[in-house]
Order: C-alpha cells, then sequence, then structure tokens
C-alpha cells in the first residue's frame, strides 16, 4: 500500500530521469547509450541535428516489452568526438552499433534509425545481417533510392543544397547549439537539446555530410548492392523537403523480405516527434505481428 504513490511518481517522471546510462567501446571511442526496459533488445539510432532524447516517446511505449536502447552517435552530447573527417566514414558508424550490441552481451538486435541514423541503420542490415533481427527506417530513404533521386531529380538536387553547404569548409563555424535547436517544438526538450548540442562537436556533425553524403556530379551507383535480409518497416513523413518521397520508389528491388510503407501526411522530416503517436502506434503494430 505504501508503495503506491512512489510507484506513481516515478511513473510520472520523464524518460530523461529514468533512463540508465552506459558507454561502449568502439575501437577505442567512447558511444553514450542509454537504456529503459527489458526484454529483446531495440537499438535507436538518431540523426541530424539530434540526439538520444529524440526517442523519448517511442522508448517510453515500447520498454514494456522490450529492452529499448537509444544512442549518441560519435560527435553527439556525451559520446566521444574523435578529430578527421575519416573518423566519420559509415562503416565506423556501423562499427559503433554493433559495439553497443556486444557491449549490452547480445549477438543480434532489432535495429531503429532516422536520418544519418537510418543511413546508418540500412548499412548495419546490409553488413550485419546476422546481427539484424528487423529493421525500422524513419524519414531516410534506401541509399540507392536518395542517389537515384540525386541523379535524376532536379527538385531533389535542389533540396539538397543545404546538404552541400556543409560540404564546405568551414561551415560548422555558421552552426550554434540554439540554432540547430530550431525544430524542436517542446520547450522543455529545446532546453535539453540546447545543452545536448553544447556538449556536442559541430564540425564532426558535419563531418557525416562530407565522407558520405554523394558529391557534385551526383550520378547513381553501379553494381548490385547486399539486399537487406530482414522484415523492414519504413514510415516517412511527406512535408519532409529534405528527403522527398520518390526515393521510396523500387524499394524492395533491394530487400530480400518484406516492406510495411507508412506515409504520413502533414509529418515533416523529424516524424518520430512531429506524428509521435501514429509513429509509436506503427512501431509497435509492426513490432507485434
Amino acid at each position: 500500500m505504501g508503495l503506491g504513490p512512489a510507484k506513481v511518481l516515478a511513473e510520472d517522471r520523464d524518460v530523461f530521469d529514468r533512463v540508465t546510462h552506459a558507454h561502449a567501446d568502439s575501437d577505442g571511442v567512447k558511444i553514450h547509450y542509454v537504456a529503459l526496459g527489458k526484454g529483446d533488445p531495440i537499438v535507436m539510432i538518431h540523426g541530424f541535428p539530434d540526439f538520444w532524447y529524440t526517442w523519448r516517446d517511442q522508448m517510453e511505449a515500447l520498454s514494456s516489452d522490450y529492452q529499448v536502447v537509444a544512442i549518441d552517435q560519435r560527435g553527439y552530447n556525451k559520446s566521444d568526438k574523435p578529430k578527421g573527417m575519416d573518423n566519420y566514414a559509415l562503416d565506423l558508424l556501423v562499427n559503433d552499433v554493433a559495439a553497443v550490441i556486444k557491449d549490452l552481451g547480445q549477438d543480434k538486435a532489432i535495429i531503429c534509425g532516422h536520418d544519418w541514423g537510418g543511413m546508418v541503420a540500412w548499412q548495419f542490415a546490409m553488413s550485419h545481417p546476422e546481427m539484424t533481427e528487423r529493421l525500422m527506417i524513419l524519414n531516410l530513404p534506401h541509399p540507392r533510392g536518395l542517389a537515384r533521386e540525386l541523379a535524376n531529380n532536379p527538385q531533389q538536387q535542389k533540396n539538397s543544397a543545404y546538404a552541400r553547404r556543409f560540404q564546405e569548409e568551414g561551415a560548422h563555424e555558421e552552426l550554434t547549439a540554439e540554432g540547430l535547436a530550431f525544430w524542436v517544438k517542446d520547450p522543455k526538450a529545446k532546453s535539453r537539446y540546447i545543452e545536448a548540442f553544447k556538449r556536442s562537436d559541430f564540425e564532426a556533425m558535419l563531418h557525416y555530410y562530407k565522407k558520405n553524403y554523394p558529391r557534385e556530379p551526383y550520378q547513381e551507383p553501379k553494381g548490385d548492392v547486399p539486399k537487406v535480409q530482414c522484415p523492414v518497416l519504413m514510415i516517412h513523413g511527406l512535408e519532409d523537403t529534405a528527403l522527398l518521397a520518390p526515393a521510396l520508389n523500387n524499394t524492395w528491388e533491394w530487400l530480400e523480405k518484406d516492406l510495411t510503407l507508412v506515409t504520413i501526411p502533414g509529418a515533416d522530416h523529424f516524424v518520430q516527434q512531429d506524428a509521435s503517436e501514429l509513429v509509436t502506434r506503427s512501431l509497435r503494430m509492426w513490432l507485434g505481428r
């Protein structure tokens, strides 16, 4: 009887205050991650400009059945920030995710990624099919779909001007913590974002673009790509102006298993917050199939 009120108060606390914190060693680079709940692991990977807290609503909902883990990618918040563009190559970002799974004492996990986290998640599934139970991607078309649109779609080329700016020397000097948090609507969350960005390395953030984003002249890649071996869920906010929806077409050509696609009119690029309830419900339904 006496435990009732304390339990209610604990449940009322924000996810920010209830997660456990840890660091995984990825070849000498410490990757910070947080965890909530028990069960099969889900590893969630944020994009730009973001940090683990972007998944707070999804962590809350899924932690009743899963161990939900959200990482800070290298360069961000409480993870290490190695110097030099080469330290942000896609294969190293993939290794960071593998290091977190091993640090959890697991052999595989459900992988979930948004934006750059989606790019890492796609590549992880292709590079480590044995470690990828299932794949959930938010607002990041398959890399081949994005490359195709950059090569052939003038509107995507125009809308990727921001990425070309980020690839310029010294572009990080124009960034501020407050400016990077422009998209966060919740005032309490925004203050936490500004704190996280002040701990982050702006040059490292843009190394993701300099090292891994296609450069002009845009060309479609040649040759085959390893097919993703597990079921895939894709959720895409259709108001995304950075990554246009036509890049979703023909995704099934690069998959071995079933694809579920959820498109959300009126939702922007940060769909996990913009349409939080629908995204969370879609993840739960798909995972519970």
